[in-house]
């Protein structure tokens, strides 16, 4: 995806924080599902395939691999 043209859509991710052996820290991301953009107006409409069990939501733009394919 070109990331200066305009943006097609957003990858929805859940974040789980967790202690691993060790006690070190991790993150487990989860895609859930994806946010486009209104043609018309501000905003985004949200296709959830999973619910987060924290209510916390993450959208980043795909990364340059999938952008490719």
């Amino acid at each position: 995806m070109n990331r200066q043209g305009p943006m097609t859509y957003l990858n929805v991710f859940s974040v789980r924080e967790f202690e691993a052996a060790g006690g070190q820290k991790g993150k487990s991301w989860t895609k859930v599902g994806a946010a486009f953009p209104h043609k018309d107006s501000p905003g985004f409409n949200i296709e959830l395939n999973l619910l987060p069990l924290d209510g916390r939501l993450v959208a980043l733009p795909p990364s340059e691999e999938e952008s490719v394919a």
